[in-house]
């Protein structure tokens, strides 16, 4: 999961080199705090952490070739590179609530429920971004079309509402956060 965050963190750090939005610095700096997130539970559970510090470099060979493929398609133009963000939110939001259904400790879930809400946000974030340069309307890639709308309208944050996201709605407690299995 650690891994995972650098990654959303490392091509939004990459993305705002490349085209200055302020949108992908914000968000890189908010994944910081969600990769720093993952790794206070790691020390907590004393799993040790083997991700490296350098900045698009990953142990998990799926994660590399995923971060090439991404920053590639990103840097085609800016409207890629918002799309891509708001892609691995999505996918960060269906993992998140596959992995708090997965565990049974409440400090986990609560880290995760963060997270999730982190990745809510982000994605509402490059949405409004994509809509304001103009572009056609974002469709979603991953989620359902009831879940995505539920997350741009604000309405599933905190609420406990049951998206329907793999049949299971999660109660997302407002926070930082986004991504994965520690």
């Amino acid at each position: 999961m650690r891994e995972e965050e650098k990654l959303a963190g490392d091509v939004y750090a990459y993305f705002y080199d490349l085209w200055g939005n302020t949108v992908f610095q914000n968000i890189a700096a908010s994944e910081d705090m969600h990769t720093q997130s993952v790794l206070s539970l790691m020390n907590q559970f004393g799993i040790s952490d083997t991700t490296s510090a350098e900045d698009g470099v990953f142990q998990i060979p799926e994660l590399q070739t995923l971060y090439d493929q991404l920053t590639t398609q990103g840097s085609q133009s800016l409207q890629e590179a918002l799309m891509v963000g708001a892609a691995i939110e999505e996918i960060d939001i269906l993992d998140l609530e596959k992995y708090i259904q997965q565990t049974e400790n409440a400090e986990i879930r609560q880290v995760y429920q963060n997270l999730a809400a982190g990745s809510e946000s982000h994605l509402q974030a490059f949405v409004r971004v994509l809509q304001n340069q103009g572009s056609e309307e974002y469709q979603p890639q991953y989620l359902s079309q009831e879940a995505y709308d539920q997350i741009i309208q604000g309405s599933s944050m905190g609420n406990g509402n049951g998206r329907g996201l793999n049949g299971q709605g999660q109660d997302q407690s407002q926070g930082q956060g986004q991504n994965r299995d520690s």
